[in-house]
């Protein structure tokens, strides 16, 4: 599966404009710069650091803190800005965190995306605010489709079992999971479930999420996350983590009447590994009986998307309709039409992170200053820290993953994650400041 993922890499788009300039070398002169060989199918603006929630698993390192920082409206208007001159006409945003929705500003910061040159717009929540804020849901719900513009929501959904909302989240919220997705279908909001997979915590529970998002009528598109092992999370073997191809033979275990492995196929617009994608017709007849049917089992996927081995030119329509589906910024938005997406391993951590892949990431994290930084690169080498230290001026170590073979040598930080033993670790950071040139290319 990992060598047959290889004929889908298709050949990146340049972004218009690169923020810094190579200075260093890959990955210490982020982003973007020069050497980058991909456009950014999606922009994450991260609003806070601060969340309503200390999960025990957040790649983030967010929670009830004291020394983090927002962002103002100024500040996010510059981001967006400096999204949309290097992406021209921008697919979609994702307002992240810490949690998005307990930002004072965040309803205009939605406005204001959708005032730019940007498509949609994701936000990514626990849901805690859209279970017991109707008067919030029903304000995102009016932004929604406003200038043909959608809003959809990215909802953090681990599982059914409490024991799977403690481990991960430290708190039983299914109940508030449920209500979240109740009022989001009220007031016609579409809903991603996100899932962070854990080993011998809710693999186990892949199907039955599935299962629960086809039947919900505000759930259009399922995503799993096997867990980035950055930030806050629990101690793990690197060589038995979870991985791309583990999911998918998870998810045809699990729900072997809809699936089989085949039906996935890779994303070609990052790097092929990165992520998988299938999308289902879904149809229920007159008796109540469900026909789920994955699109891959219709059309002969790898006719349009394999870009090494092809022996035919393919229908240029076709491929382009295809492509769409198959990215990273693919957006979902009907009844018939739902999707299943794998993003391996999670994103790439420090064990799993290669510069070869990264220089291909379509997925960028926006920051204050004005950069666009692989979200792979923002949380394995040493960025977060580096933005989290300049926002709020405290002095924060860079963050060592919790591994079984480093656990000799690891201290817990102030946020929960590990660090060196001594502290900040002694010489340069990995991801020293850059200059934001801005320099254009066309």
């Amino acid at each position: 599966m990992y060598m047959d993922s290889t004929r889908f890499n298709k050949p990146g788009t340049i972004p218009l404009q690169f923020q810094t300039e190579v200075k260093d070398g890959c990955p210490s002169d982020c982003g973007l710069c020069p050497e980058h060989k991909q456009h950014a199918c999606l922009g994450i603006i991260e609003v806070n650091t601060n969340c309503n929630l200390d999960c025990p698993i957040c790649f983030a390192d967010s929670g009830h803190q004291p020394d983090g920082y927002s962002i103002t409206l100024e500040q996010c208007e510059r981001m967006l800005d400096v999204y949309v001159a290097a992406e021209g006409e921008a697919e979609v945003v994702m307002f992240s965190g810490g949690e998005p929705t307990i930002h004072k500003d965040i309803l205009a910061m939605i406005d204001m995306a959708q005032g730019k040159a940007i498509r949609n717009v994701n936000l990514n929540t626990n849901g805690i605010r859209l279970a017991s804020d109707k008067t919030f849901v029903r304000a995102l719900g009016e932004l929604n489709g406003r200038d043909g513009k959608a809003v959809n929501i990215y909802l953090q959904f681990d599982g059914f079992k409490q024991r799977t909302h403690l481990e991960i989240r430290g708190k039983d919220l299914r109940e508030r999971k449920r209500r979240a997705l109740d009022n989001c279908a009220e007031a016609g909001l579409t809903v991603t479930l996100v899932a962070a997979v854990e080993r011998d915590m809710n693999e186990d529970e892949l199907g039955e999420i599935v299962r629960y998002g086809i039947e919900h009528p505000a759930v259009r598109s399922v995503a799993f996350q096997p867990v980035t092992h950055s930030g806050r999370h629990v101690e793990f073997d690197p060589l038995t983590r979870l991985t791309n191809s583990d999911i998918i033979h998870l998810i045809a275990e699990q729900l072997p009447e809809w699936f089989r492995p085949s039906d996935f196929f890779p994303v070609p617009c990052c790097f092929p590994t990165c992520r998988s994608i299938t999308y289902l017709i879904v149809d229920r007849d007159e008796q109540g009986e469900l026909t789920v049917v994955p699109i891959p089992r219709l059309v002969q996927i790898e006719d349009y998307l394999d870009y090494v081995s092809n022996r035919v030119m393919p229908d240029e329509g076709v491929r382009e309709a295809l492509e769409k589906l198959w990215s990273a910024s693919a957006f979902i938005g009907t009844e018939t039409t739902q999707g299943v997406h794998d993003r391996h391993p999670g994103l790439p951590g420090p064990y799993t992170l290669n510069v070869k892949q990264l220089m291909k990431c379509c997925v960028e994290e926006i920051t204050p200053d004005g950069r666009l930084i692989p979200f792979c690169a923002y949380n394995s080498v040493g960025y977060r820290e580096q933005v989290r230290e300049q926002m709020s001026g405290v002095s924060v170590a860079d963050v060592v993953p919790n591994a079984t073979p480093l656990q000799q040598v690891l201290a817990p930080s102030k946020y929960g994650s590990k660090v060196a033993r001594d502290g900040h670790q002694n010489g340069e950071r990995i991801a020293p400041d850059s200059t934001n040139v801005g320099k254009g290319i066309r």
